[in-house]
């Protein structure tokens, strides 16, 4: 009996490494771009760039706001048909639009998108194989030493105190 549970604590402990060794890129990128999402409401590391567009004459300051994506967008004033708004202007006869976006630089913009991957992108599977992975490496945890030894009955304690703080964080 407890030469099958020492086998059976091996391999998982086997499956366990690989599939750390595997992920150590993909969570490195997904610990970078988690950390940087934080910040996603400031200017953190972002660049302003100059954009144009040339959009139907006339349009309303929330069609124009959806054609440049960006959310809220209001004509602050009028002059002489350019509708000014908080980052650029429209001319409403010639439809052209000229505005201000500030995007993170492009390595950075790539892998903040792996947190925000919706099931319509291909990243989605990455997403899934990362959780179920991840997942995996919370359950074979417990796997890894026998219960009967005093490092398992700490971990035990180390997993109901982050359960814990996770608990008081989100509802406090």
């Amino acid at each position: 009996m407890m030469q099958k549970q020492r086998e059976r604590s091996n391999k998982i402990r086997i499956y366990h490494r690989y599939l750390g060794f595997f992920l150590a890129g993909i969570m490195a990128v997904y610990a970078i771009s988690g950390v940087i999402l934080i910040f996603r409401d400031t200017d953190f590391l972002k660049k302003e760039y100059q954009q144009e567009a040339s959009l139907k004459p006339g349009l309303s300051a929330e069609q124009v706001g959806k054609k440049v994506k960006i959310k809220n967008l209001r004509f602050q004033n009028m002059d002489d048909g350019i509708a000014q708004f908080e980052k650029g202007t429209y001319d409403t006869k010639t439809g052209l639009v000229k505005y201000t976006k500030k995007k993170l630089p492009l390595v950075l913009d790539k892998m903040t998108h792996l947190h925000k991957a919706k099931s319509s992108q291909p990243l989605f599977f990455l997403n899934i194989f990362f959780g179920v992975a991840l997942l995996f490496f919370v359950l074979s945890a417990f796997w890894m030493f026998l219960p009967n030894t005093t490092i398992f009955r700490k971990g035990i304690y180390f997993t109901i105190a982050g359960v814990i703080l996770t608990l008081v964080v989100l509802f406090i």
